[in-house]
């Protein structure tokens, strides 16, 4: 435990920080005690159990630790597992082997645990003996001057909160945690078109970005030849400032000139190149491989290919670095024959009204090509057949060379005739008259014999053709009556041959 004097006002704020609570009953400064405890909690001093994280036992060997980490590496790896959590399990999972593998650290741990480690993620034997019990907590600084009674609060606000939050993943500015921590760079975002053939059976792409890339001349310190770092003034090397508040509570925060490294590129001895950042803008060709099967607004990751951290201005020497990534946004054209319902495609046939009342066969585009497809009689518009397997690829089934795929659903849609002729109209009163349509309009006359036109008056084609429709249907009709069958219409050889044999026996 850990004794300190301490004000009333600032143990009162410090006491509600850390959970103890003040009696209610009693104001002033005889509202606290003189001397007050403070004790570290296990949410600002834990870290994660490197054992329970790649589920070994304490008593594991180094093969047995290294077994279970490539396990999970492989398991959590951010370019192959696409759940938002696999990238924070894969940096646990790292840091994890990174104290295990390491024989001092470990041993360090099991001795003392957590609380042995300091925020650079050595050996810290005050927080071990019982020293400041907030070193290993990543929050507090330490205790000096600045109130009377030789106390003063120095907390760092933003190593607190990332206490509580499990730490900030892109790291490198400010203090390190437990273990190194990574600068990461900035992603980019691009956007190409493709047409639904494309998107369909997969392409490829060729996308150019202009990402920050390591300066050649420097190789990414942002110093010219022969020129050195220089410890910040602002911060004097620590990292941080300290920011006085009202009431004398000191607050540290990141130092803004440094970046939290503690360094500098003095003026004047910046690359001529990047002027000191380390980074340069260059324009790049990325070709994107796009899977058969994508959709309109679909992201594509490409790992490590964003912008390079800006090392010269944020990175002290030694810090880990990874580029950015470059998200892909893919924009599908429509087609004017399909359209698509996740990985199904929809086809709407036309068909003739006499195709949908007899039946027949139509021809029926797809992705690889045309097919003919049957059309069952009395086809409506509106039915529908489907082709199993002549969709759009599923993406994530495949296996064993295997690639699922939809379904191509046709919809058949009959299309009627606006106009009839005098014959097409003809045909379809007889067979209204065929089928006792009682409520189709009739306009040809077809069961009553016309007039006689007047003399002088030549028929039309349109009557000469109207005439041979119903004296074929009036044949038709009485030799249905009669009971041959229509025999004798539809055989005139037939009828000519007994013709040919009444005319003999006359002359003879």
């Amino acid at each position: 435990m850990f004794r300190q004097s301490l004000p009333a006002g600032i143990g009162r704020m410090m006491a509600s920080m850390l959970g103890d609570s003040p009696p209610s009953s009693r104001q002033g400064a005889d509202a606290f005690p003189s001397s007050q405890s403070f004790h570290t909690t296990a949410t600002l001093a834990a870290i994660p159990d490197p054992y329970k994280v790649l589920g070994v036992d304490r008593n594991a060997s180094a093969g047995d630790i290294k077994k279970a980490y490539y396990g999970l590496a492989k398991k959590y790896h951010p370019d192959t597992n696409k759940d938002p959590n696999a990238k924070e399990k894969f940096a646990e999972a790292q840091s994890a082997y990174e104290l295990l593998s390491d024989a001092k650290k470990r041993e360090t741990y099991d001795r003392f645990g957590s609380a042995a480690f300091d925020q650079n993620g050595g050996f810290d034997p005050n927080a071990a003996a019982g020293g400041n019990p907030f070193a290993g907590a990543g929050g507090f600084h330490g205790f000096g001057g600045g109130f009377p009674g030789g106390f003063a609060a120095d907390i760092n606000f933003e190593d607190l909160f990332g206490a509580f939050t499990g730490g900030a993943r892109r790291a490198g500015r400010g203090r390190r945690g437990p273990f190194q921590e990574v600068l990461v760079g900035e992603d980019i975002e691009v956007q190409t078109n493709i047409s639904f053939m494309e998107a369909a059976k997969g392409t490829s792409k060729d996308v150019v970005i202009t990402p920050l890339t390591e300066c050649g001349t420097c190789k990414g310190d942002g110093l010219k030849a022969g020129a050195k770092r220089s410890q910040c003034r602002q911060c004097n090397g620590s990292g941080t400032r300290v920011h006085f508040m009202q009431g004398g509570f000191q607050v540290a925060a990141t130092c803004d000139a440094c970046g939290g490294a503690g360094m500098i590129v003095p003026r004047g001895s910046e690359c001529g190149t990047c002027r000191g950042n380390g980074v340069v803008r260059d324009k790049k060709t990325i070709t994107v491989d796009i899977p058969g099967g994508v959709e309109d607004g679909m992201r594509l990751r490409v790992a490590g290919e964003g912008d390079a951290p800006p090392t010269g201005t944020q990175a002290a020497p030694g810090t880990r670095t990874q580029r950015g990534d470059l998200y892909v946004s893919i924009r599908v054209a429509p087609d004017h024959r399909f359209s698509r319902s996740g990985s199904d495609i929809l086809y709407t046939a036309s068909i003739p009204l006499t195709t949908a009342l007899l039946g027949g066969e139509v021809t029926i585009p797809t992705l690889d090509g045309e097919v003919k497809v049957k059309v069952a009689t009395g086809t409506g518009t509106g039915d529908r057949i489907t082709l199993s397997g002549m969709g759009m690829k599923k993406l994530g089934g495949r296996s064993r060379g295997y690639t699922p795929t939809g379904d191509l659903k046709v919809e058949f849609k009959v299309a009627m005739p606006k106009y009839l002729t005098a014959n097409q109209r003809t045909i379809l009163e007889v067979l209204a008259d065929e089928m006792n349509d009682k409520t189709a309009r009739r306009t040809m006359n077809i069961g009553k014999d016309s007039p006689p036109s007047e003399a002088g008056n030549a028929p039309t084609d349109s009557q000469k053709n109207e005439g041979f429709l119903k004296s074929a249907w009036h044949k038709l009709m009485n030799a249905t009556k009669n009971g041959d069958g229509g025999n004798s219409a539809s055989n005139p050889s037939k009828k000519e041959s007994d013709d040919a044999k009444k005319s003999d026996k006359e002359s003879k």
